[in-house]
């Protein structure tokens, strides 16, 4: 006996059934944020949060990929002297922001984000020596993931929107963001919402 297929929310890439779209409340911000996705997570309905990120960032854009070398759009906004633009990776080379704030007032800061397992994270940035040779920024915590149902692979390790919630409340921090509190706190009720549905269903 065939099973039809659940349809799906185009905008939140979830199905229909668990939509979380009535809980993004998109956000302004001065930097400009660049999600870069593995494949493997665009074909995830149940946990990715990468979409979450995009759609509750207006300053932001989404791609699919794992070399974005020659990426048009991706190289002119690296290329462009107009732009400042950094990649959210921890290394021993990483700006730690929770020290030293990024950005320059006279250019548009463009933070690119790997939304990825880690071991693909590492493959994405080794076939795109275009980003993996953009200045590396990280941050220190003391978090541990809500993606309770989701294995990290060490205790502080962040979905992707947990990580973007991290940034902002530090770019936040520095002043170059001027987020109402209110609007921040809101930023992961995508994601809590989410979380509390695949529980509900025990899924893991």
């Amino acid at each position: 006996m065939s099973t039809k297929p659940r349809a799906i929310c185009y905008h939140c890439h979830r199905p229909q059934t668990s939509c979380m779209c009535r809980y993004i409340t998109p956000l302004e911000t001065n930097t400009r944020f660049i999600i870069l996705m593995h494949p493997k997570e665009f074909r995830k309905t149940k946990n990715g949060t990468g979409h979450f990120t995009h759609l509750s960032l207006k300053n932001s854009r989404l791609y699919v990929g794992i070399d974005f070398t020659a990426h048009q759009e991706i190289n002119a906004m690296i290329e462009d002297e107009n732009n400042t633009c950094y990649v959210l990776y921890p290394s021993t080379e990483s700006i730690s922001l929770n020290e030293v704030p990024i950005g320059k007032s006279n250019k548009q800061t463009v933070l690119f984000l790997i939304d990825s397992t880690w071991p693909c994270s590492r493959a994405m940035l080794k076939a795109s020596p275009n980003i993996d040779a953009l200045q590396k920024v990280s941050f220190t915590h003391t978090k541990s993931s809500a993606f309770v149902f989701k294995e990290q692979p060490n205790e502080y390790c962040l979905s992707t929107m947990e990580s973007t919630y991290c940034v902002l409340q530090l770019l936040n921090e520095h002043h170059y963001e001027d987020i109402d509190t209110g609007k921040l706190e809101r930023f992961l009720r995508p994601f809590e919402k989410m979380v509390a549905y695949q529980l509900s269903c025990n899924i893991s």
